[in-house]
């Protein structure tokens, strides 16, 4: 498995970076639909277009070590904020 999974929700660009992810399923909690932990404990999506956008930003903002980054249609990241 890569160390990145992407996905593509409207017009949102959500990457797991399962190399920082260590489980901690702060982005479940907010957005089960979205995410769930794989077998080694992992952040995987699910199905993140069941999501209305504000939550999802929110459950990906959520991560605790900033193992999902969020890009908008114009390339701009917006999660997480200020970097």
């Amino acid at each position: 498995m890569s160390d990145h999974e992407e996905r593509t929700v409207g017009e949102l660009r959500v990457r797991i970076d399962r190399t920082l992810c260590v489980g901690f399923g702060d982005c479940i909690t907010e957005a089960p639909e979205a995410f769930v932990l794989d077998a080694s404990g992992t952040a995987v999506f699910v199905n993140p277009g069941a999501v209305e956008r504000a939550r999802l930003l929110r459950a990906c903002d959520a991560c605790p070590v900033d193992a999902i980054t969020v890009w908008n249609a114009t390339g701009a990241q917006i999660v997480p904020a200020g970097l």
